[in-house]
């Protein structure tokens, strides 16, 4: 892979490291008119995108801070240990993920894009296609990603229970999701 970012590709960044020495593999990104990222942008949305696929790696999450948080529907994760047990627990629940389109909509912080993915769940084969906004939040030098969340049709519900449940699911997740030691471990 080239060490320059053309035509929307994901390239070198400014705190070191490009897209393939962190196996990053979503480096063709499709931006909304007059919407830029810088090479660092490009490599946290590439690994965003990546984790998405269900193709999580310690590399990847290694632009993440220890105490970022992950929020969708289903999960209100803080901490590492919840945060990457999200990511590894796609790879285990589903069969098939294809991300169908992406587009980043915006290249502020948060860093926002349109994504459409369709899972297919293990043993069931169940399918579902799932469009959301995705807002990946930076910290103040936009090198390590803090937050991200996954609002399914542009929501995260609120209010009591649907606290309760999100909040239950980050911490039972972890219990039954095994995290690798290492990459390129099962």
């Amino acid at each position: 892979m080239s060490t320059s970012a053309g035509a929307g590709g994901v390239g070198v960044s400014s705190a070191g490291g490009d897209a393939a020495s962190y196996g990053i593999t979503s480096t063709d990104l499709k931006t909304a008119p007059g919407v830029e990222l810088s090479s660092r942008q490009k490599l946290l949305v590439g690994s965003v995108l990546d984790l998405f696929k269900g193709l999580p790696t310690h590399k990847k999450m290694s632009l993440w801070t220890d105490t970022a948080t992950f929020a969708d529907p289903l999960t209100k994760a803080q901490g590492r240990k919840q945060y990457e047990a999200q990511w590894w627990g796609l790879k285990a629940a589903f069969s098939e993920i294809e991300q169908q389109s992406q587009l980043v909509t915006s290249a502020g912080n948060p860093i926002t894009l349109d994504l459409k993915t369709r899972y297919k769940l293990k043993g069931i084969g169940s399918e579902k296609v799932i469009e959301s906004v995705v807002k990946i939040h930076t910290d103040e030098k936009g090198e390590s990603i803090v937050g991200v969340e996954d609002r399914w049709n542009g929501n995260i519900p609120e209010g009591a229970i649907a606290t309760a449940f999100r909040n239950l699911n980050s911490v039972v997740v972890p219990a039954f999701v095994s995290i690798p030691k290492k990459d390129g471990d099962n």
